[in-house]
């Protein structure tokens, strides 16, 4: 869940940044920690945990979950009924398919329906969209492109990597919208992207598995999916099913024009034969 404090410093130690990672992810596991058990989980000392409490305008650790609970939102129904599955040992498909539906569920409660909106909107309106995408998010990224030029629309896949991103990202400007597949992390390249947004003045759009991100590390729009959490296997489950709700979208609004592109592309490619 978004988690807003009494006071939210303009400087957040990295400590700071972990905690409300960690809180803003496991809401519900948060509420029956002590102090001690969410330190150790964190790797970080008690007294830390103590002063992130003041930091953000909560007298003490008491006060800090007071603050969490209410804004707390109800249990889901299959949160309940996936996390003990996914606690047994052995695969099996059915469990599987269970851990899906959670994955799916809790980016349901989590996604913002007005960021999903602005998403959108934000392709629609783009002169030129680029897409970023590396490792085991490439796959994304390659569906999206495919998905988006099915559409007419402009598109240019960006190299995963090295001195050819820059090359890439040297076309983009204003009016132009660069896609970056960041769902764990920031990467080195995503950095850059960010940084030269400010030179270049194209839009931005992250997927993120986070709920907390840090204000120099987030684009304009943020779009949340979970995967499951650190040291689990990455679905890639809801990921897909939110770049597959934003291409029927697009074409919703698109109407008899997209599907009118194609249908000309394919019959020029008739007659060329």
């Amino acid at each position: 869940m978004q988690l807003h404090f009494p006071v939210l410093p303009d400087e957040l130690t990295s400590a700071d940044q972990k905690i409300i990672e960690y809180i803003s992810s496991h809401t519900d596991v948060f509420l029956f920690m002590t102090i001690g058990q969410l330190s150790a989980s964190l790797g970080l000392s008690d007294a830390t945990v103590s002063r992130f409490a003041r930091h953000v305008g909560c007298k003490d650790f008491k006060e800090l979950k007071h603050a969490v609970i209410q804004q707390s939102t109800e249990h889901r129904p299959v949160q309940k009924i996936a996390a003990p599955l996914l606690q047994e040992a052995g695969f099996t498909l059915q469990n599987w398919l269970l851990r899906q539906q959670h994955c799916l569920q809790k980016t349901l409660d989590q996604l913002d329906p007005s960021e999903f909106e602005c998403a959108i909107r934000s392709i629609q309106e783009a002169k030129c969209i680029f897409i970023y995408a590396k490792n085991a998010s490439f796959s994304l990224g390659q569906l999206l492109f495919f998905r988006l030029r099915r559409l007419g629309l402009s598109v240019v896949l960006l190299p995963s990597g090295g001195a050819e991103v820059l090359e890439g990202l040297a076309q983009a400007g204003a009016g132009d919208l660069v896609i970056m597949f960041n769902i764990s992390r920031v990467s080195r390249e995503g950095h850059m992207i960010l940084k030269y947004q400010k030179i270049a003045a194209y839009h931005t759009l992250a997927f993120t598995s986070r709920l907390y991100v840090p204000d120099k590390q987030k684009a304009d729009i943020q779009l949340y999916v979970y995967q499951g959490e650190e040291k689990e296997y990455h679905s890639m489950s809801a990921p897909i099913a939110v770049v597959d709700g934003l291409v029927a979208a697009l074409s919703e609004r698109m109407g008899y024009e997209s599907a009118q592109w194609f249908d000309r592309l394919r019959n020029r490619y008739v007659d060329i034969n």
